[in-house]
């Protein structure tokens, strides 16, 4: 648990659902992300950039002993995956960045997300994803609100979800929309790291 590193789950049998839960969840909040040219990408490489932190820590035993988290042997691995998927992630940035060239599509914003989930679950740091991944949770977040309130209340929460959009409606020019989410994502990986200290 962020913060709290004394308490621990045991989910048990129950673990295996969870494991999925969160790879399908993440998959999908990156799916919804992917909206605006460049939007998905950048708090992917820092979601990815984050955990390569993160399996470089858990996978080694003194710093993960030091930190106090889980050692996961072998997770180190992993780190070298995160990087590859920053380096990919700013190869294609050059040319999905605002006008975009190239578009991510439900193919790439799904299977990213998904490579997230995986190595949050790999690392033992799931309940941490929703902290790096802020920007995702937000905009799944803006969605399931915006349903249940038209279904409920007949009432939008939003002018439009995800939460982008309402953004857009409320005047924002898309790469203005696209920077500050970038840098929300970038708060959220500092806050994420800093919980591998802080307790």
């Amino acid at each position: 648990m962020p913060f709290i590193k004394t308490f621990h789950f045991d989910l048990g049998p129950f673990y295996i659902p969870f494991a999925m839960l969160v790879i399908v969840c993440t998959s999908n909040a990156v799916n919804l992300t992917d909206g605006l040219d460049g939007l998905a990408i950048g708090p992917v490489m820092v979601a990815a950039g984050t955990y390569a932190v993160i399996a470089y820590v858990t996978g080694h035993l003194k710093l993960a002993e030091y930190l106090q988290i889980p050692y996961v042997a072998g997770v180190g691995e992993l780190s070298v995956f995160c990087a590859a998927v920053v380096a990919a992630g700013l190869g294609f940035l050059w040319y999905n960045a605002y006008p975009a060239q190239m578009f991510m599509g439900d193919v790439g914003s799904l299977s990213l997300g998904a490579a997230i989930g995986v190595v949050a679950v790999m690392t033992k740091n799931e309940i941490l994803l929703i902290i790096v991944g802020g920007v995702f949770v937000m905009e799944a977040l803006s969605v399931i609100f915006q349903v249940v309130s038209y279904k409920v209340r007949r009432k939008r929460v939003f002018l439009m979800a995800p939460i982008h959009h309402h953004y857009e409606l409320k005047g924002w020019k898309e790469p203005q929309i696209i920077v500050r989410f970038w840098i929300l994502s970038f708060i959220c990986a500092v806050v994420g790291l800093s919980t591998l200290k802080l307790r």
